[in-house]
């Protein structure tokens, strides 16, 4: 009761307030481009990507759900529960339904569904048809012609298949492929698949399953970005006063329960719920409360100092449950929030252990107060870089690790011990060892007279020289070895190159290996190659290597190589030596002939010739001279700082070998296997635990993939170097040793290229107590008596025998005199071993049962993807194979695997297995799990340990749930930074979606001058789909600023996902200065997701470098040209805009394809060989691809950018103006191009759109050439971009809407006036077609009085650009002329400082010189620094002018009253509104008082914006029909 009265006592002392409107506030959704994508199908995606055998159960499961799952209005919950598999067990993971309700929320897969939507529409769909199939190319959805289509399939080529496609498993490749396109869950579906199951299942057909919808309007309402409104600077007013005329506001947005539920301690929403009746009162009160607290009265500097440890210490004062919450609230409300913060107290113990920490924090992860880092299980998520969507993937592997952890029931706290094992295998190039008899060094830099001169000390690699130089040092840091036959054309090259090497005295060792006939009966007078061996040896044995090695190369130069031109040279330089002697059948100098042909065959480096530096091996493309040459320097200079490191560490002593140090590092392996190598690996997923086994094949056959390989583990039998076997359900040695290595030989044993891998096998494990070996059969035929003899024997063995009985008969049994006895009648008896037991053996050899090698046969056909008969080998988990026909795989490559997992992981895991005291039959089966486990995980940077002072008093701790898997998060955080605003709320999702143990801790700074925080946040995230209480769908996730202060001007700025352009395209509100004193109730913000980036790098194989100026295009096999691109010489960056779908990326038609080919690709979804590279996006994460190019053999002297170049259309901006602008079409001839003036803008706020739509007119007034104008389109609002289709029509203008998205590694800028500024100088080489020769850039605020042909034809004289100097006729404003002082006045060094409201760019000479790319690149350099740059787009010219010429324009083409005088304005062609920063008077009112006709102007435009609206009142209805329909037709033909 007593509440109640205080409730009414406080309403009671309420100040009389009249009914007015309620808080204000700002409202931000973004929506696909795409419609809505039902939930049904997204969550079959991310179950695909757990296994395509959950996706065909899932589909199997749901394939007769009838009704929508489309996430629109009328979804209850339950049905949302129909989209999720029906038990938490029919998840691979317990954690996996947390990541699908997340996954689901995100609407993370819907670019997924809708990429096949864009597949299907590129075939595109016969009339008429819901549901239909492809068979190779003919397309129809009536079921009675699938059987004819597929009849003469094999007539038409087989499709294209994409890595993304769901395909039936046990497909067979020879069968025609039918790709059936349909809705999963509908009715048609239902019949389609069944169909297609009969088919596939009777082996008749390849089904693949694609996504095909019906059409749907809806977007899809995205989240997993942020909004800023952040407070402007008002000093200069830039709003503008035009009132807002038919505001919307979406009504579902202020619903009663809206506003933040607690205000100052007051929780609305309870006292609603009790207190009805007060509800007005309840109303009044709240709104008393937030107009109170969002006081934003300015704070004094002493006041400010402390604000960072003041934030901490509130948030440290919460109870550990609301900490986050408190966090979140306080950064992302800072501005109204500081001021309260001021009062509350730090204690001296969190100040000293945050010191404490941040010696920490800077020594060991780098990071200074102020910084914020988060890690995931000792994982780094870069703040900057990573988005939800990456986050979300780290979340998903790492719960697969340790969930499979879990499954093989390893406790809870090991399992985060076994995690911070770097288990990896390295990326680094492997060399072989290099220490053989068989190399001939030519040279030694330790012993050699010619280097005497040099230091020997290895401490003079730490004497500092310039860049780029080579030290010459006495020692063999740089061995260069070429393998060679000297009978191949090519050798000759290659040895040109070793001795020009050698003659210059670069410090490389020189070392030749000749591979020619080991065959004794052939002699050097027969064979080329033999006689060039015998005769270096002699000149060697005579003179010395390098002597022999100048007359190899004189012998080599007269082209293919014959025992003649060796004659002639011995001849000559011996002429009292019997030839014969040397090189005849009786020679003694045949020294390394064996060896050499041995040491090429034993290192498997592939085909000669082969160059190794430090015995690592080039790639093929490196063998070009030019290319050998260059690489090898660059070899030398990056391996330097290698040694530097280990000189430094105390690693390297003067008195240590170089090579022996060389050759005992990691990456030297005894025989380079490229199949063993590769970084493409397969792994088995071994962490599962059960009861199945291979002996009960009926029920082994109905089991899954995890559950086979965990029932051919249970059942495997091993044979080690000593020990017994067990034939227990771990049938392992109980020698005490764990077994680091488990290899598991896959092959038909009756056959004699399984025996010889069997027997390679079992050699290399007698010689190796790391090594058990088990055997799976893979028969060639289908399994009898006859045809299994050594498989059964093999079985029956090693069921019934010790451990070393078994193993000598088994290899009795791999030897070919065995077999070829068996085949011809011989028992298997009969080679037995002595202490077998015969009797007991027999009887298991002749058992009437199958089932092992039936269970080994299904196991190699769907799980090992081997055909009949196929070899494997699978190490640790790890497959590899199908070996070929022939393929050698030896006792040598089992020795490299084995090395490559000790050193990667073996050794690790078996120390760690053995902490964990369990039983060793076990231990050695744990290892192989858990190394396959963590190998198979994409590969990332090593995890970080952390070991802080303490966290007692200064982080935010929340302990995990007892006994369950969980994630240990780390994050450090200044609570008054960006990165708070952001992390606070990830860090409140990510708890409520796992268990987390998680500390936060405070890195704060001291000593603020400023505040720290000049904005409000608010990021969208929810955990899972959101629903309404009336069981119906949340109309999608919302950015909500409510309860604002109504004082401050706002800008509202989208911090998205690198990958994402997003634009406005609903709202009739100034988000560039939103006032909320002059707004109703709530500005709603309406954005869309353009497009999805596409980015790439691309490089000359032949010069290394980025072909400038090339061009790429990307589109369909419709529509070949939808967007094109230009390749920057910044890392050969590009990037293309797209959406979800396939794309093809090709050459642009022109002068690309034709002096360019592309050589190689990465990261695209073709094949290595192809010419157009086919490009799949089919999610929110980034995509960017590597692209090789190589010029054409007949173009290698010609250029890209050389004079005359044309391209044949406009591409990309020519679709732009097509698919949106409504702009006219870009087709115009040569002599129409030129007579065009091209004309650059940017703005952004209704203000300067406003000023740009009277410029323009300006322009349009006094120019008589035809005006092309070019709009930055990525800050237009929405109302500009409707306007100006009717102001082109009115006025005969053509224009486009160019956008470029500021590339990831360039710094990026945070304020949205300087991003802005960027734009007009760092990107002006690549945001227009090569086409463009020449443009203008006028300033939005300008007004022009001349025709601006004259300023296009004006001669820059060489010069890429010219600008017009600041005006200094006005003295009294001296005193701000920074130019003429400091920095500026002694870096122009007597030139002029240039503004940059007006300048013309000669964009053939500014792409000829890289001006943009040496413009980016002074940019990184300086923009690093807060206090440079502070006019971006005017200080960065400028301070190039030494580098990038600036051609002075004369002084009458801008003319601005700030800095000139008033007599020279009647000469002005331009009128510039320059801000007065003594008197800061505002823009319009200045507009009106220095420009006379800029009022006619601005009326001219009124009036036509006013017919506009008249016309779109009528048309209302009409139009917002069409956007929709707009919006979801076929969005391939807008793109």
């Amino acid at each position: 009761m007593w509440q109640h009265c205080a409730l009414l006592l406080s309403l009671s002392l309420l100040p009389v307030v009249s009914g007015g409107a309620d808080s204000k506030g700002v409202t931000t959704s973004l929506t696909t481009k795409w419609a809505s994508t039902p939930l049904l199908l997204e969550a079959s995606e991310f179950l695909a990507e757990e296994s395509q055998e959950m996706f065909w159960d899932f589909v199997e499961a749901n394939q007769n759900i009838k009704g929508e799952h489309d996430g629109s209005l009328n979804h209850s919950p339950t049905q949302h529960a129909q989209v999720l598999p029906l038990s938490q067990d029919d998840y691979p993971l317990p954690l996996c339904v947390c990541h699908h309700c997340f996954s689901l929320s995100l609407r993370a897969y819907s670019a997924t569904v809708h990429s096949f939507q864009q597949i299907a529409s590129n075939e595109p769909p016969p009339s008429g048809c819901s549901a239909f199939f492809n068979v190779h190319g003919e397309k129809s959805c009536d079921t009675e012609k699938l059987t004819a289509l597929m009849e003469t399939a094999a007539e038409r080529p087989k499709p294209y298949l994409f890595k993304s496609d769901h395909r039936f498993p046990g497909s067979n490749p020879d069968i025609p492929v039918v790709i059936l396109y349909a809705e999963i869950g509908s009715s048609e579906f239902t019949m389609f698949h069944q169909l297609m199951l009969s088919k596939a299942n009777k082996g008749l057909a390849t089904y693949v399953l694609r996504h095909y919808l019906a059409v749907r309007k809806t977007p899809v309402y995205l989240s997993g970005y942020g909004v800023e409104l952040a407070i402007k600077n008002q000093e200069y007013k830039a709003k503008d006063d035009t009132q807002v005329q038919g505001a919307e506001v979406n009504a579902t947005l202020m619903g009663e329960n809206d506003p933040v539920d607690e205000v100052q301690g007051f929780l609305f929403g309870k006292l609603k719920t009790l207190y009805p009746e007060l509800k007005e009162q309840l109303k009044e009160l709240r709104k008393h409360l937030v107009e109170s607290t969002n006081e934003m009265a300015p704070l004094k500097v002493w006041q400010m100092q402390d604000l960072s440890f003041q934030t901490a210490a509130r948030i440290l004062a919460a109870p550990s449950s609301d900490a986050l919450n408190v966090m979140r609230d306080l950064s992302q409300n800072f501005p109204t929030k500081a001021r309260s913060i001021t009062k509350t107290v730090v204690s001296s113990e969190i100040r000293k252990e945050m010191e404490e920490n941040q010696k920490f924090f800077k020594g060991t992860l780098g990071l200074q107060p102020g910084d914020s880092a988060l890690f995931i299980n000792g994982l780094h998520i870069d703040l900057d870089t990573q988005d939800i969507f990456s986050v979300f993937e780290v979340l998903r592997s790492e719960a697969r690790v340790m969930e499979g952890l879990r499954s093989l029931l390893i406790e809870t706290p090991f399992i985060h011990d076994i995690l911070k094992l770097n288990v990896q295998p390295s990326d680094s190039d492997y060399a072989v060892d290099i220490r053989n008899p068989a190399v001939n060094w030519i040279n030694n830099l330790e012993t050699d007279s010619r280097y005497g001169s040099w230091p020997y000390s290895v401490q003079e690699l730490l004497r500092p020289t310039f860049p780029g130089v080579v030290r010459q040092i006495r020692k063999n840091f740089h061995n260069l070895v070429v393998i060679l036959d000297p009978t191949h054309e090519s050798s000759a090259e290659l040895l040109n190159v070793a001795e020009m090497f050698y003659s210059n005295n670069i410090p490389l060792r020189i070392g030749l290996v000749f591979v020619v006939s080991d065959v004794d009966e052939i002699d050097g007078m027969e064979d080329a190659g033999v006689a060039l061996l015998r005769a270096f040896n002699y000149i060697t044995e005579e003179l010395d290597a390098p002597a022999a090695f100048d007359t190899i190369i004189s012998v080599s130069r007269g082209g293919k190589l014959s025992v003649g031109d060796v004659v002639k040279v011995l001849e000559k330089k011996f002429p009292y030596v019997e030839v014969g002697s040397i090189l005849g059948p009786d020679s003694t100098y045949d020294d390394n002939r064996k060896e050499g042909r041995g040491y090429y065959m034993q290192t498997g480096v592939g085909p000669l010739p082969v160059v190794m530096y430090n015995g690592m091996p080039y790639q093929r493309e490196q063998l070009d001279p030019e290319e050998l040459e260059t690489v090898t320097m660059n070899k030398i200079l990056e391996t330097t700082s290698f040694y530097q490191r280990a000189v430094y560490m105390g690693e390297l002593a003067t008195d240590q070998d170089v090579v022996d140090f060389i050759m005992t590092q990691p990456n030297v392996v005894p025989r380079i296997n490229p199949r063993i190598l590769s970084t493409a690996r397969t792994y088995l997923d071994l962490s599962n635990t059960n009861n199945h086994f291979i002996d009960q094949y009926a029920r082994f056959l109905f089991l899954d993939s995890r559950e086979k390989s965990t029932a051919v583990a249970n059942s495997m039998n091993y044979m080690t170097k000593k020990g017994k076997i067990d034939i227990y359900i771990y049938t392992h040695t109980h020698d005490g040793y764990i077994r680091p290595v488990t290899f598991w030989v896959a092959g038909d044993f009756d056959q004699p290229s399984g025996r010889q891998l069997l027997y390679d096998a079992i050699r290399h494990m007698k010689t190796s107590n790391n090594v058990r070996l088990g055997l799976i059969n893979n028969p060639s035929d289908s399994p009898s008596e006859e045809n299994s003899r050594v498989a059964r024997a093999i079985w029956a063995a090693m069921q019934t025998q010790t451990a070393n009985n078994a193993k000598n008969y088994i290899t009795k049994l791999a030897k070919e005199e065995t077999a070829k006895a068996l085949e011809t009648g011989a028992e298997v008896t009969q080679f037995t071993v002595g202490g077998m037991d015969v009797a007991l053996f027999k009887s298991a050899f002749e058992g009437p049962k199958f089932d092992f090698l039936l269970s080994h046969t299904v196991y190699c056909r769907d799980v090992l993807k081997l055909g009949k008969g196929q070899r494997a080998v699978i190490s640790n988990g790890r497959i590899i194979g199908p070996l070929e026909d022939g393929e050698v795989f030896n006792q040598d490559d089992f020795l490299l695997l084995e090395s490559i997992i000790l050193k990667t992981s073996g050794e690790r895991i078996k120390s760690k297995v053995q902490q964990f005291g369990v039983e060793e039959d076990r231990a050695s089966d744990l290892v192989m799990k858990i190394d396959s486990l963590l190998s198979s995980q994409p590969k990332g940077e090593a995890r970080i340990e952390h070991a802080f002072a303490d966290d007692q008093y200064s982080a935010v701790k929340i302990r995990p749930t007892e006994g369950d898997v969980y994630f240990d998060m780390v994050a450090v955080v200044d609570p008054v930074t960006r990165d708070a605003q952001k992390l606070a709320p990830l860090l409140l999702v990510l708890k409520k979606l796992v268990n987390v143990n998680l500390r936060v801790f405070m890195n704060c700074q001291s000593k603020l001058s400023d505040l720290p925080l000049k904005s409000f946040y608010r990021y969208v995230l929810e955990p899972e789909v959101l629903f309404q209480t009336d069981g119906s769908f949340s109309p999608g996730p919302l950015a909500k600023f409510l309860d604002m202060p109504q004082t401050p001007l706002f800008t509202l700025n989208l911090n998205t996902p690198e990958s994402w352009m997003v634009e406005s395209v609903r709202t009739r509100y100034d988000l560039d200065n939103i006032y909320l004193e002059e707004v109703d109730s709530i500005v709603a913000a309406e954005y869309e997701l353009e497009h999805l980036l596409l980015e790439g790098h691309c490089f000359d194989v032949s010069t290394g470098q980025p072909p400038r100026g090339l061009q790429f295009t990307l589109g369909t096999p419709s529509d070949p040209v939808i967007v094109d691109t230009i390749v920057m010489a910044n890392l050969g960056y590009f990037q293309l805009k797209a959406n979800p779908g396939a794309w093809i990326l090709k050459l642009r038609k022109g002068r690309s394809d034709e002096i360019y080919k592309i050589y190689s690709h990465d990261g695209t979804d073709s094949p290595a060989d192809a010419d157009d590279l086919i490009v799949v996006l089919n999610n929110f994460k980034s995509r960017i691809i590597k692209v090789k190019v190589q010029k054409r053999p007949e173009k290698f002297s010609e250029e890209l950018l050389s004079d005359g170049t044309q391209e044949n259309d406009s591409g990309f901006w020519e679709s732009l103006t097509r698919g949106f602008t409504g702009g006219v079409k870009t087709e115009e001839s040569k002599q129409e191009k030129d007579d065009v003036i091209n004309i650059f803008s940017v703005a952004s706020g209704h203000l300067y759109e406003r000023f740009l739509r009277i410029m323009m007119l300006s322009v349009l007034k006094n120019t008589k050439t035809p005006v092309k104008f070019w709009f930055l389109k990525n800050y237009l609002s929405p109302a500009f971009k409707e306007f100006i289709p009717y102001m082109a029509e009115q006025y005969g203008f053509q224009y486009e809407l160019v956008q470029y998205k500021w590339p990831r590694w360039l710094h990026q800028q945070t304020e949205k006036q300087r991003i802005i500024w960027g734009y007009k100088i760092l990107f002006l080489d690549v945001l227009f077609p090569l086409s463009v020769d020449k443009f203008l850039f006028v300033d939005a605020d300008q007004i022009v009085r001349t025709d601006l042909k004259e300023l296009r034809d004006f001669d820059l004289e060489g010069a890429p650009y010219g600008y017009t100097p600041f005006c200094e006729s006005r003295r009294e404003m001296d005193g701000f002329r920074f130019w003429k002082s400091g920095y500026w006045a002694s870096h122009l060094a007597g030139r002029k400082y240039h503004i940059s409201a007006l300048y013309v760019v000669d964009l053939k000479k500014f792409r000829k010189i890289a001006a943009g790319d040496r413009l980016r690149g002074q940019y990184q350099g300086l923009s690093q620094d807060p206090n440079s740059l502070s006019n971006l787009d005017q200080d960065l010219p400028n301070n190039m002018i030494h580098q990038v010429p600036i051609k002075s324009l004369p002084q009458e083409w801008l003319w601005c009253e700030t800095w000139c005088d008033d007599n020279s304005k009647k000469k002005a062609k331009t009128i510039d509104l320059c801000n007065n920063p003594q008197t800061k008077e505002p823009k319009l009112q200045a507009a009106v008082r220095i420009v006379a006709e800029w009022s006619d102007y601005d009326q001219e435009i009124k009036r036509l914006q006013n017919r506009v609206q008249e016309r779109g009142a009528e048309n209302h209805t009409t139009q917002k029909d069409n956007y929709i329909l707009f919006n979801v037709k076929d969005i391939s033909s807008v793109m």
